[in-house]
């Protein structure tokens, strides 16, 4: 959300005046994004809201300016983050209800829409609502562990690296390289880059080899325009395409303090899980969330875990001396056309029944 911060003195009088002004003088989305003389602030951090009042005035040009919505006519399903507090669900209840009037509130978990919503897919057989979700977005990613419909929440993990942690990933490298972007628009050049070049690589060395081989190849070319000169500005998008997101899976390319790959945590997540719910959860991994777009991202993870998961059930088996053999494991990641909008599009599938609200 963009809002516009005044910093001239006026009388008493007048800031009632202007304060009614600033309360609709601000934009969101990336519309936020294109206004340089606004300030820009995120009410949500890491998945959880963390401004109410900001929260409020998104929530208020959603309804109003994009949905054209008057909310008393209207039921209401939002969605909440794993491990969400009640004291967040009454906050956001609160304002649903006594600030926009709704007649009716339906709050769901992000995790069991995105499950349903990996139904489209042709590589779901039998529909299910066991499974781990892998929700990543542009501040948190979380493998949330789901047994028949419900979230088995001690044993949610957060992985501290998201859609914004590549773009800041990616911004860091290509100041390195002194690249001539206006400072004003690194980020959100680092941003672009990250859409439209960024992909999972198979092997990281291999990848550096493949580039220092045959760069024309490989090498891109980003063209902007300088907001302020108008000036186009053109640079070469090289190792940044798959060091950006390669942080999923060597995340300690971008922050030292972690160090488990996403393919380990989503292992030990398994894991920490009842052992009559491990095999189906391995067999129904699900990708939900703009950061999992990445090409390939879905190829990579399944490649990993299944290494993880063989080498475990090899280790039992030489344990045993030869006696023992284990039953092999299905792994399967889920990818589908729906990914990006996954717990959106469940939630529509949810809503357009009537069930949640009949106890509105």
């Amino acid at each position: 959300i963009a809002i516009r911060e005044s910093a001239k003195v006026v009388d008493q009088a007048q800031r009632r005046v202007l304060r009614g002004v600033d309360d609709l003088d601000f934009f969101i989305g990336d519309e936020a994004i294109d206004k340089p003389t606004y300030a820009t602030k995120w009410p949500i951090r890491h998945g959880i809201i963390e401004d109410w009042d900001l929260m409020e005035r998104f929530m208020e040009q959603v309804i109003f300016k994009y949905l054209r919505a008057e909310p008393e006519d209207h039921y209401f399903l939002m969605t909440e983050p794993p491990l969400n507090t009640p004291e967040n669900r009454e906050y956001l209840a609160e304002i649903m209800f006594e600030s926009f009037n709704v007649p009716g509130l339906y709050i769901a978990v992000q995790a069991v829409l995105a499950l349903a919503a990996s139904w489209t897919s042709r590589q779901v057989g039998e529909r299910t609502l066991t499974g781990i979700v892998i929700d990543s977005g542009d501040g948190v990613t979380h493998a949330i562990p789901v047994a028949e419909g419900y979230v088995i929440g001690s044993c949610i993990k957060h992985i501290p690296i998201a859609g914004r942690d590549i773009t800041y990933f990616i911004q860091q490298l290509l100041r390195e390289r002194e690249v001539g972007i206006p400072p004003e628009q690194s980020l959100e050049t680092a941003k672009a880059i990250k859409e439209k070049y960024c992909y999972i690589c198979p092997d990281i060395v291999k990848e550096f080899a493949k580039y220092d081989v045959d760069p024309r190849k490989w090498v891109k070319q980003y063209t902007g325009t300088n907001a302020i000169s108008q000036k186009k500005f053109a640079i070469d998008v090289g190792y940044e395409r798959f060091l950006g997101p390669e942080i999923f899976f060597h995340p300690e390319f971008a922050n030292p303090d972690f160090m488990e790959s996403i393919s380990d945590v989503v292992d030990e997540v398994i894991q920490s899980c009842p052992i009559d719910v491990r095999r189906p959860l391995y067999k129904n991994v699900v990708l939900s969330g703009g950061s999992t777009m990445f090409r390939d991202f879905g190829r990579r993870l399944q490649r990993d875990l299944k290494r993880v998961v063989d080498a475990r059930l090899r280790l039992s088996e030489e344990l045993s001396g030869g006696r023992i053999k284990p039953k092999p494991v299905e792994v399967q990641v889920i990818t589908h056309h729906m990914q990006r909008y996954a717990v959106w599009f469940g939630g529509s599938m949810l809503a357009s029944t009537v069930s949640p609200f009949l106890d509105c």
